[in-house]
């Protein structure tokens, strides 16, 4: 693990929550010097804990209004077919193998819920491999920010 301060933890907690913004505009919020700021981040990317800086999109935005995750079992035998498969489907946007009742996690959109639901039937139920499936479709959702934050010591 590497190791931080908390200088780096209060740079890496606004960057989470806001990757646009100005190194200035950074320091400023931080009260720390952009020179140092900026030497910070160059070397929290070096170091790799900051993989890349993104951008979060609108799916709704866009018409993608219905979002599910469709827990699924699997011959375990043709994992990596299954996979492949559930990557070529327009729609599937995550995969995480995981512990549980199920043996993946997928997490799909799909404009309507016809869509969703021709995507959950005609699409994954007929791949070779899956056993069975399970989905979920999200209702409402709540994000919050990874905060990181300085480590309290105990005394």
């Amino acid at each position: 693990m590497v190791k931080v301060d908390d200088l780096d933890l209060k740079i890496l907690s606004e960057l989470s929550n806001d990757s646009s913004i100005s190194i200035p505009l950074l320091s400023k919020k931080i009260n720390v010097n952009s020179s140092v700021v900026y030497s910070r981040i160059k070397r929290l990317i070096k170091r790799k804990l900051i993989e890349r800086f993104t951008i979060v999109v609108n799916d709704s935005e866009l018409g993608y209004e219905v979002k599910a995750l469709t827990g699924i079992n699997m011959d375990t035998k043709k994992r990596d077919h299954i996979i492949e498969e559930l990557f070529k489907i327009e729609g599937v946007r995550e995969i995480a193998e995981v512990t549980g009742r199920f043996d993946i996690l997928v997490t799909m959109y799909a404009k309507t819920l016809d869509q969703m639901h021709k995507l959950v039937s005609e699409k994954i139920g007929r791949i070779e491999g899956v056993l069975s499936s399970e989905s979920f479709i999200e209702m409402k959702s709540r994000t919050k920010a990874m905060p990181y934050m300085p480590s309290k010591s105990v005394d």
